[in-house]
């Protein structure tokens, strides 16, 4: 399956590759980055070369790599996964490099990937968990329209304790009222 490239104002969204590994890896060995989205697994070197090569021919998921200001480098990651086309519904998932949080390109990369699943896949919801301690995404994604459906009480870790996962979605209806005329 050929993977889409997305073009916004300041960002474009193309799929990962194989040489996003050094930039994905800088992602993952990230503390504060692993804490804000709940990733306690650690990886190897290696696993993460695999999985960055294997992205182009994933089926049912689209990964793509945050690019900005005309320069290929992997600024983060954004993930439109779990795709199911039966029930119109995906995963939403974004994750940047430390020294790209905080800069508009994850809003940016959002709005597009929402524009590529309610018009181009012609989904009808698309969902995320966002952790309770990560109070600027919890905004951020409140700020582009998703709503809150509820949340997983304690279902992540944070150090020696908990906190907990807020559901969030968006429908196609609310998508598009949103939108200009």
């Amino acid at each position: 399956m050929q993977k889409p490239t997305l073009q916004g104002e300041m960002i474009v969204l193309r799929p990962v590759r194989g040489d996003d590994a050094d930039a994905m890896w800088d992602m993952l060995t990230d503390p504060e980055g692993n804490r804000l989205t709940g990733t306690t697994r650690t990886f190897t070197r290696e696993q993460v070369e695999e999985w960055c090569a294997s992205r182009e021919a994933a089926q049912g998921r689209y990964d793509f790599a945050v690019t900005a200001n005309g320069s290929d480098e992997y600024r983060g990651e954004i993930v439109l996964t779990d795709v199911d086309e039966d029930v119109r519904c995906a995963g939403l998932r974004l994750a940047m490099r430390p020294a790209y949080r905080g800069r508009g390109y994850g809003t940016e990369a959002i709005e597009l990937v929402l524009e590529f699943a309610f018009e181009g896949l012609g989904l009808h919801r698309v969902e995320l968990e966002a952790l309770s301690i990560n109070t600027r995404a919890v905004s951020l994604y409140e700020n582009i329209g998703f709503r809150v459906e509820g949340r997983r009480r304690d279902g992540y870790r944070d150090g020696d304790g908990w906190c907990d996962a807020i559901v969030m979605s968006m429908l196609e209806d609310e998508y598009r009222a949103r939108q200009p005329d």
